[in-house]
């Protein structure tokens, strides 16, 4: 950690009042960033960044600047590995995601070789599920060192339930790699060619938890707008995870009940959605970091967890 950085956390983050409303797009949010990590924090790993082949990334911006928000970092994928680890991110999980059959073994391939460059960057895996030997490029890329898979059901237009989903389940349950899965149901939008509330709810992933017992499953955004749900999950289920992306970060309209962070620490992981950000870069973080959560469990969901799921020596 860079102990040059040691800034002190405001007690209150928002320069401009977050939106209480979520109809897409949303607006940017112009506060300050600060120039890395404070060193009072401890050891701090990114479990949700995405990094895509530049083509990708500007159609994904594109679509953003129509159905999202505004995106403050508009960065390809080396400059997104260096902005973070500059600022004194140790680790840093690398997600991505195929939107259609036939890309995920190119789009792998590009992640892995990102991984291969950065022993501090944790890539995971992609594939459309459904898609001819989608257990053989998984298998591929496992092999090539990738951590686990990320799907995305608003994307991919699939229940997590869905009978495609049932094989990425096994082959990863079977290599012991974990499945990252965007199944909230919000945010919904025109910009889908699906209505996430018709395909997405907590009741889907409850099914796959219980169909699949040796998954690891992780669901970001704690679940979104189900939040009493997925707190619910996570005291049922030693399957699963979520992760924090921009829940903490007073933009969306739901504010995440301080024991969904507390209840099962072991079971909770900090990330951003970095780059792809209506806000600084260390604004949920800052929120995070402010909670008064305690040494123990501040320190499980800020890196041990992740480190944990994925399997590799906590910094």
């Amino acid at each position: 950690m860079n102990t040059e950085c040691d800034l002190s956390l405001p007690s209150c983050i928002a320069t401009v009042a977050a939106p209480r409303s979520f109809t897409l797009p949303l607006p940017g949010i112009h506060d300050e960033e600060g120039p890395c990590l404070p060193t009072s924090l401890p050891p701090v790993v990114d479990g949700h960044v995405h990094v895509f082949p530049e083509r990708l990334f500007e159609a994904i911006w594109r679509w953003f600047d129509k159905y999202g928000w505004p995106i403050r970092y508009k960065l390809r994928a080396p400059e997104v590995i260096a902005f973070l680890l500059a600022r004194g991110v140790e680790r840093v999980v690398a997600l991505h995601y195929a939107h259609r059959p036939g890309i995920a073994r190119s789009m792998n391939r590009f992640v892995a070789e990102i991984a291969r460059q950065e022993p501090r960057i944790i890539g995971l895996a992609t594939v459309f599920p459904g898609e001819p030997d989608a257990a053989r490029i998984l298998e591929e890329a496992f092999s090539e060192g990738l951590s686990g898979v990320k799907l995305h059901t608003h994307v991919q237009c699939m229940a997590a339930d869905a009978d495609p989903m049932r094989e990425v389940y096994e082959v990863c349950a079977r290599a012991g790699k974990a499945v990252v899965i965007h199944a909230g149901r919000q945010p919904t939008s025109e910009g889908y060619a699906c209505d996430p509330l018709q395909i997405c709810s907590a009741e889907r992933v409850e099914r796959v938890l219980r169909d699949h017992p040796t998954l690891r499953l992780c669901v970001p955004h704690l679940g979104v707008d189900e939040l009493d749900d997925y707190a619910r999950l996570l005291e049922k289920y030693d399957n699963l995870w979520l992760d924090t992306t921009m829940v903490l970060a007073d933009y969306l309209p739901w504010r995440a009940p301080l024991r969904l962070l507390t209840m099962r620490p072991e079971r909770v992981l900090y990330g951003t959605d970095f780059p792809n950000l209506p806000y600084a870069w260390d604004r949920e973080i800052k929120a995070l970091a402010s909670l008064g959560l305690g040494e123990e469990a501040l320190s499980r969901v800020l890196g041990r967890t992740a480190a944990e799921l994925y399997g590799f020596e906590a910094p």
